[in-house]
C-alpha cells in the first residue's frame, strides 16, 4: 500500500487530465452497456408497431445513435491520446526524480552499483512504469465499472443464474490472484535480468579499445552470452506463467459461457426465464466477459509496471551518505588552511586506510603526498571535498569542519585535476565552459591561455567548437589534461588537488602542463598526489604516506639527506635502482 500511494502521488500535478480520462472512461463504459437496454427497449417496443410507425421513427433512432458513438469517439480519442499524453509526462516527472537523486548520491554508492543497471532503471523501467500510470486506472475502472454494470443488468434479467455465474467468477478471481502472486517474482528477475545486460553492454562498449587491443572479443561475445541466456530464461519462465495464466483463464471463460447455456435452459425449462431473455443476457455475457480480457491482458503490463516502480522506489529510498547537515552554513571568505586532525577512514567494513593522520596546511602552501599504492593518499584527498565522510577525527578549512559547511559552497572552493580526465559529450568550448557554467568567451580564452592550449585550439578547423568524441576519443592524453586545466582555471578555487595529473604523459607533455600547473598553483593552497617525484621537488612539504600511515615528511631536500623511504624512491626513479 505504501507503494500505491507513492505512485499515487505522480498523478497528483496532473489531477485535471486524470479526472477528464476517468470521466470519458465511465461514458464509453455507459455506451456500451446502454446498446443492449437500447435494443431491448426497441424490440419490446417501438419494432413491435405498425410499419409506418417504425420507418417514421427509425430516422430518429438512428441519429441518436450516430451522436451516441460520436461522443464515444470523442472520448475514446481522449483517452488515447491525452491519457497517454498524461503517462509520458509522469514518466517524464519520475526519470527527472531519478536523475536528481543520481546526483545526490555519495561516491560509495557510485563504487557498489554499475552504470549499466542504473542506465536500465532510467529508461527502460520507466517505460513500462509510464504504460502502467495511464492504462492502469483507466483498465482498471472501466472493466470493474463494466463488470459490476453487467452484473446488475443481468441479476434484474434473472437473479439465480446471476448468481451462479457470480460464483463461477468468484473461483476465476482467486486463480488470478494466485497466478498474479507468482507472476510479480518472475517479473521482478526479468528486470534484474535485463539490467545485467545492459550491464554488460555498457561495460564492454565503454572499453571497447581494451578488448580489441588483447583481441578479447570473444571473451566478450562468452560473457554477453551468458548474461542474455539468463535474460532469457527468465523471459521464458515469465513466458510459461503467462500461458499458464491466460489459458486458465480462457478455460474459466468457457465455463462462464457453459453456466450461462445450462443454466438459461433449466431456467426456461421451470418458466422462469423467457428464451428472448436468455439471448439479451447472452449479450450481456459479452459485455461482461470483454474487460476481463482487458484485465486480463493487462496483467504483463501491470507486473512489469509495478515491478519497475518497485525498482525505482529501492533507489529513491537510499540516502545519501554524504549531505549536508542541518543548519549548515556557506564555507565563505575562504583563506585555504587546511588541517586534518586525528583523521581515521574505512571504506565500509575493510581495514583502515587512514589511521589517526594529523596535517596542518597553511594557506597559499603546496604539499605533495608520495607513497605506494593503496597508502591512502587518494582517499586522504577524497576526504577534503567530502566525497566520503571520515569515521573519526576532523578536517578542516579555516578552522571549520567540512562537515558543518554546505557542500555546494565546499566543493565550489576546490578544483581538482585528476589522472583520469572525464571529457563530456560536446564541444572544447562546452568542457572548459563547465567549470563556469555561463562563462563568456574571453573568460574560456583566457582559461585556455593559461593552461597553453589556446594556440592547439585555434589551429582545430573549428576551433573551440570542435567535437571532443565520446569521453575526448579524439583529442591525445596531454590535450585532454591541459582542457581539464583550463576548466579549473575557470573555476578559479582557492584550494586544488592535483591527483597524479602528469603520471601518464610524455616528457613533452608534462613539461606543458607542469608550466600550467605551476602557474595555477600560484597563490592557492594545493594539495599534489605525485609517482613523478621530478614535479615536486618545489613543494613546501612533502609527506611520505604507506599503509602503516605517515612515514616522513618536510623538504625535498631535507628527506633526500634523511636517506629514508623519500631517498630510496628518489633513488629508483633517478639512478635506476632495482631495490
Amino acid at each position: 500500500m505504501s507503494i500505491l500511494k507513492r505512485f499515487i502521488r505522480y498523478y497528483k500535478p496532473y489531477r485535471g487530465l486524470f479526472y477528464a480520462d476517468m470521466v470519458c472512461a465511465l461514458t464509453v463504459s455507459c455506451i456500451d452497456l446502454a446498446f443492449p437496454q437500447i435494443l431491448k427497449t426497441l424490440t419490446g417496443g417501438l419494432f413491435t408497431r405498425g410499419a409506418e410507425e417504425i420507418l417514421h421513427t427509425l430516422g430518429l433512432v438512428a441519429l441518436g445513435l450516430v451522436v451516441m458513438y460520436a461522443v464515444r469517439y470523442g472520448c475514446q480519442y481522449f483517452i488515447t491520446s491525452w491519457g497517454h499524453v498524461m503517462g509520458a509526462r509522469m514518466e517524464s516527472d519520475m526519470r527527472q526524480d531519478l536523475f536528481d537523486h543520481y546526483q545526490r548520491l555519495s561516491f560509495s554508492y557510485y563504487d557498489r552499483n554499475n552504470t549499466g543497471e542504473m542506465m536500465s532503471k532510467l529508461v527502460s523501467d520507466l517505460f513500462d512504469i509510464s504504460e502502467l500510470a495511464h492504462h492502469g486506472p483507466e483498465n482498471i475502472f472501466i472493466s470493474l465499472l463494466k463488470i459490476c454494470g453487467a452484473f446488475v443488468l443481468l441479476a434484474f434479467i434473472n437473479l439465480n443464474m446471476t448468481l451462479i455465474l457470480l460464483a463461477v467468477t468468484a473461483c476465476m478471481v482467486v486463480f488470478c490472484f494466485l497466478q498474479n502472486r507468482k507472476m510479480q517474482r518472475v517479473f521482478m528477475d526479468n528486470r534484474k535480468k535485463i539490467a545485467g545486460v545492459n550491464s554488460r553492454v555498457q561495460d564492454s562498449l565503454s572499453g571497447i579499445r581494451v578488448v580489441k587491443s588483447f583481441a578479447n572479443e570473444e571473451l566478450e561475445q562468452e560473457k554477453f552470452y551468458e548474461s542474455n541466456i539468463k535474460f532469457l530464461d527468465s523471459k521464458v519462465a515469465s513466458y510459461k506463467m503467462m500461458g499458464a495464466f491466460h489459458a486458465g483463464n480462457a478455460f474459466f471463460q468457457g465455463l462462464l459461457y457453459t453456466t450461462v447455456l445450462v443454466s438459461g435452459g433449466f431456467f426456461i425449462a421451470q418458466g422462469t426465464l423467457r428464451a428472448e431473455d436468455l439471448a439479451l443476457y447472452a449479450l450481456y455475457i459479452g459485455i461482461f466477459i470483454n474487460p476481463i480480457d482487458v484485465l486480463i491482458n493487462s496483467t504483463e503490463m501491470l507486473q512489469k509496471g509495478y515491478s519497475g516502480f518497485k525498482r525505482f522506489i529501492e533507489v529513491i529510498d537510499t540516502e545519501p551518505e554524504v549531505e549536508d547537515r542541518p543548519g549548515a552554513e556557506e564555507l565563505r571568505d575562504v583563506r585555504g588552511d587546511i588541517s586534518y586532525e586525528d583523521v581515521s577512514f574505512r571504506y565500509d567494513s575493510d581495514e583502515a586506510v587512514l589511521d589517526h593522520v594529523d596535517i596542518d596546511i597553511q594557506a597559499g602552501r603546496t604539499v605533495a603526498l608520495v607513497g605506494p599504492s593503496g597508502g591512502g593518499k587518494t582517499t586522504l584527498c577524497s576526504l577534503l571535498p567530502r566525497f566520503y565522510d571520515v569515521k573519526s577525527g576532523a578536517v578542516r578549512i579555516d578552522g571549520k569542519d567540512v562537515r558543518d559547511v554546505t557542500l555546494k559552497s565546499l566543493r565550489s572552493t576546490i578544483g581538482i585535476v585528476q589522472q583520469d580526465v572525464y571529457m563530456f559529450g560536446g564541444t572544447i568550448r562546452d568542457n572548459i565552459a563547465y567549470g563556469k557554467p555561463g562563462a563568456t568567451d574571453e573568460e574560456i580564452i583566457a582559461a585556455a591561455k593559461n593552461a597553453n592550449i589556446h594556440d592547439f585550439i585555434q589551429s582545430l578547423e573549428l576551433g573551440y567548437d570542435t567535437p571532443v568524441g565520446e569521453r575526448g576519443t579524439r583529442l591525445s592524453g596531454g590535450q585532454k589534461q591541459r582542457i581539464a586545466i583550463a576548466r579549473v582555471f575557470l573555476k578559479n578555487p582557492r584550494i586544488l588537488i592535483l591527483d597524479e595529473a602528469t603520471s601518464a604523459l610524455d616528457n613533452e607533455s608534462e613539461r606543458h602542463i607542469q608550466a600550467s600547473l605551476e602557474r595555477l598553483s600560484k597563490d592557492r593552497t594545493t594539495i599534489v598526489i605525485a609517482h613523478r617525484l621530478s614535479t615536486i621537488r618545489n613543494a613546501d612539504e612533502i609527506i611520505v604516506i604507506d599503509q602503516s600511515g605517515i612515514k616522513e615528511r618536510g623538504t625535498h631536500d631535507a628527506l633526500l639527506a634523511q636517506d629514508g623511504l623519500y631517498a630510496k624512491y628518489y633513488n629508483m626513479q633517478f639512478e635506476g635502482l632495482e631495490d
